[in-house]
């Protein structure tokens, strides 16, 4: 049994019985409670239904799992959740009882579980939601549900509630999703990015995804909210900190965009921000690529390898930093891609960041778009406080 396991089952035992009854009673106390799954977009499409229900004058707290675990209070608030020592689901029964002490109508709850069983634990024993939100199915984590896409979605769909609703944003395996909900006599609504439109998702601060806002606004049509008011309400509601962001950064006569993808670090969603930023597109601008590798991420780099062969053809330069990165430059360049625009610093420490910097500049003749890619842990917190720090400005494109 998992540590997580182990966790719950100690929390239904005779000794955490009356613990358990008291959390059943706050989830009896908050009437509408949304779960929120899927492989990419989970932060945000919280936040952004959270934000939509308190436009509609739904008293609404929100708990995102993302780069930060934060409570999110109706008057839209936030408080970081500490954790001791490794993530577990029962902190979701502190997050019940504060909602429920901040007399919340609503409640939208970010997964934060990765092994199939313990997704099942958290939906059917402790969030109980009366609405399930998939935001999509990508290929990464199969080493846990896979080996194939189709095994995730089977996997993800642990979280649909029984009885409910199920939105989602998914559409190549939207069958596997119907099938699974059917069985649960649950009512699957897919969304569609192309229900939001370009200058719609320019208004944002940052660079949000369509089918986010497309997914969010479903979710928050289905309480009744107008779609003017829930849109406003996503647009003022403050994002996640892991959110696409990019920063300009003028040094001496060279300009660089530096945008924050580290929660992208699957095949899909990589190469979606890549087409949105227009990374390889510009004339006279340089495309570069950050990637920075997990030791316990092996298949996540064994993909990368892959993608720098197959789908960087416009990108100039690809700077590899953290563990494994030596044997994702041999992949690579097993798989056909040229050595000599691969830059390999290895598992840096903190106070080397500036070594990732000056090697973008190496690659930099006036203008260029650095994109940070891979795992956000290790290396990655301190890249995105370098290029912050330096950044005269923040914007939600990447236009020149």
């Amino acid at each position: 049994m998992s540590v997580l396991a182990a966790s719950l089952a100690g929390a239904l035992s005779v000794g955490g019985w009356w613990e358990y009854r008291r959390h059943m009673k706050h989830v009896r106390a908050i009437p509408s409670r949304i779960h929120v799954n899927g492989t990419r977009g989970k932060s945000s499409v919280t936040r952004l239904i959270a934000g939509g229900l308190r436009a509609g004058g739904i008293r609404t707290f929100a708990k995102t799992t993302g780069t930060e675990p934060r409570m999110i209070f109706p008057d839209g608030r936030e408080e970081h959740i500490p954790r001791p020592g490794r993530a577990n689901i029962i902190e979701q029964l502190k997050v019940f009882r504060r909602a429920a002490e901040e007399e919340s109508q609503a409640i939208v709850v970010e997964c934060m579980a990765l092994q199939p069983h313990i997704q099942w634990l958290a939906e059917h024993r402790i969030v109980k939601s009366t609405v399930g939100v998939i935001t999509n199915v990508r290929a990464d984590h199969l080493d846990v549900m896979g080996p194939t896409v189709a095994d995730v979605a089977r996997f993800l769909s642990a979280t649909i509630p029984k009885g409910g609703i199920l939105f989602t944003a998914e559409r190549e395996l939207l069958p596997v999703l119907r099938e699974r909900a059917a069985a649960l006599g649950t009512q699957v609504v897919a969304s569609a990015e192309s229900e939001v439109t370009e200058a719609e998702i320019r208004s944002f601060g940052y660079v949000e995804h369509r089918e986010n806002v497309a997914l969010a606004l479903r979710v928050a049509g289905h309480f009744g909210v107008a779609r003017a008011a829930a849109l406003e309400g996503m647009r003022r509601c403050t994002p996640d900190p892991g959110v696409l962001r990019v920063h300009r950064i003028r040094y001496f006569q060279k300009e660089i965009e530096f945008a924050n993808a580290f929660a992208a670090n699957d095949r899909d969603s990589t190469l979606l921000i890549f087409q949105r930023l227009g990374l390889g597109s510009v004339p006279g601008r340089r495309s570069i690529v950050i990637f920075n590798s997990r030791g316990d991420r092996i298949q996540r780099a064994e993909q990368f390898a892959d993608m720098i062969a197959a789908d960087m053809g416009r990108v100039d330069a690809v700077i590899l930093t953290g563990d494994l990165t030596g044997a994702v430059v041999n992949r690579a360049v097993r798989h056909g891609a040229p050595e000599e625009k691969i830059v390999d610093l290895g598992d840096l420490r903190e106070e080397q960041v500036n070594l990732v910097f000056e090697a973008v500049l190496d690659a930099t003749p006036e203008k260029a778009l650095v994109v940070g890619v891979g795992n956000i842990g290790g290396l990655g917190h301190a890249i995105v406080h370098f290029f912050q720090n330096r950044g005269e400005d923040e914007h939600g494109s990447a236009a020149s």
